[in-house]
């Protein structure tokens, strides 16, 4: 909510905890943009972070039905799925959809989330730190290869010098044996 906002306050209600501080303050509110009225919820928090001083953080909504408590929580939440959708965007682009349809484009989407969901565990079982985007560039280079990706992951050096070696040796000649 920016500061600058004008409104009329209709209601205002406030939650106190049993030290008699405020936990949240709920207004119901009107204001007006382009002359016409707007009726909305101002639900108003202390958010309280380790190290920090407190601060008060108003809300504004014109969802009346969702419980304070949850629309707080969501607004918590925010960075954690900001973060995802950068996380997405930056190593699943989805420049185009293969499909036209609603169908096809919601399986696409399902289909990136699940991949980060592995990466995500991946990188969470190994033992060796990687960045989520370097893992993700080394899984595409080496996703038709059979490996134990655990192990490969731990000891990338390892096994890709084994790869090279396999790889530079001449393929079998089946024209011998006629």
């Amino acid at each position: 909510m920016k500061k600058s906002l004008k409104y009329d306050v209709l209601v205002d209600c406030m939650d106190m905890n049993p030290n008699g501080q405020m936990e949240y303050r709920e207004q119901v509110v009107v204001f007006r943009k382009d002359g016409i009225n707007h009726i909305a919820r101002i639900i108003t928090y202390v958010d309280i972070k380790k190290g920090k001083t407190p601060k008060l953080i108003s809300l504004l909504t014109n969802d009346f039905d969702m419980p304070m408590e949850n629309i707080v929580a969501i607004y918590r939440r925010r960075w954690q799925i900001e973060s995802l959708f950068k996380q997405i965007k930056q190593n699943f682009p989805l420049r185009y959809f293969y499909g036209e349809s609603a169908n096809a484009i919601k399986i696409q989407i399902w289909v990136t989330l699940i991949a980060n969901l592995l990466l995500s565990i991946l990188q969470s079982s190994l033992e060796r730190r990687w960045s989520f985007s370097g893992l993700a560039t080394m899984v595409r280079i080496v996703l038709m290869e059979y490996l134990n990706m655990n192990t490969f992951f731990n000891m990338p050096d390892a096994d890709m010098k084994m790869m090279l070696e396999e790889a530079a040796e001449s393929p079998p000649d089946d024209n011998k044996n006629e």
